[in-house]
């Protein structure tokens, strides 16, 4: 059982004993066994870097998946990477103080991309574009040298929803964050095991875990960006309609190419009329057609 304690990983050591946290930690370990199982993520004898940024969402990504492994559930190599990117503030002997104690295989590397970002982004601009790339190709490079087949990110449901309505809202295309992709290079797969669990299930058991979050606003570009502004929609959608994430990212999984309008999805040219069957008329189905006066 997931709530044994003689045999469990010591990610888990100082878990809560409570009813509440123990079904909160077998909901997190049974969403990502699904998405995990649903999307094919697991390759025999693989080897994943899991990206860790210190935040709530992939502590808990690390846990879920080392649980997974502790049971036997998930057969591949795991090696934790935190790419610090050289932002002012940035606690730097956290992740590998954290790493060491809990017996986690990890690499910590260094690239000061944060100046490029400063340097190249104009003064009043979002920086987190450019941040993003930069990181990505760090990460696929070390993914590369440490001879794994898949670069494992954190993003969870909710980052997956708020990103389909930015597409919406702003890029005028329906398209998310998949669970599964191949990299452009087609050497590396990309995954999101935590893509069927809710944000608010990594904030309760990060903060119950006492794990040592580490800010995502070091940079301070976090204010008035329009995810934040998303977030702020679907906040208020939910708290009118308790259950509507879900329900909205239950579509994204139930998708009708022959309802919508891509014809690159669906080819409506091609749409044809089925032959109507011959029939005699007869009282039945003969409608009578007046005559003119």
């Amino acid at each position: 059982m997931l709530d044994d304690l003689d045999d469990i990983h010591p990610l888990f050591h100082g878990a809560p004993s409570t009813t509440e946290f123990k079904k909160l930690r077998k909901r997190i370990i049974r969403n990502v066994r699904e998405a995990i199982e649903q999307y094919g993520m697991v390759e025999r004898g693989a080897k994943w870097l899991v990206c860790l940024s210190g935040g709530k969402d992939s502590y808990t990504m690390l846990a879920a998946l080392y649980e997974l492994k502790w049971r036997g559930m998930l057969p591949v190599e795991l090696v934790a990477c935190n790419l610090d990117q050289g932002q002012p503030g940035f606690p730097a002997t956290v992740l590998p103080e954290f790493l060491e104690r809990m017996q986690v295989p990890h690499r910590i590397e260094y690239q000061d991309t944060y100046s490029i970002v400063m340097d190249k982004v104009p003064q009043g601009r979002t920086f987190c574009a450019l941040c993003s790339r930069l990181r990505r190709g760090n990460l696929y490079r070390i993914a590369r040298e440490e001879g794994c087949t898949a670069v494992v990110l954190g993003h969870h449901r909710d980052d997956i929803l708020e990103t389909f309505f930015m597409n919406l809202f702003h890029g005028g295309r329906l398209a998310t964050m998949p669970p599964k992709l191949v990299n452009e290079g087609g050497d590396l797969f990309v995954y999101r095991p935590l893509a069927h669990v809710a944000e608010e299930d990594c904030e309760r058991f990060a903060r119950a875990m006492n794990y040592p979050i580490i800010p995502c606003d070091l940079c301070g570009s976090q204010d008035g960006l329009q995810r934040q502004q998303v977030k702020q929609i679907l906040d208020g959608w939910e708290k009118n309609s308790p259950g509507r994430r879900q329900v909205m990212f239950k579509a994204l999984t139930n998708i009708r190419p022959s309802h919508m309008m891509d014809p690159k999805l669906f080819d409506f040219l091609g749409l044809s009329l089925t032959e109507r069957p011959e029939t005699e008329p007869n009282a039945e189905n003969s409608i009578e057609i007046p005559k003119l006066r």
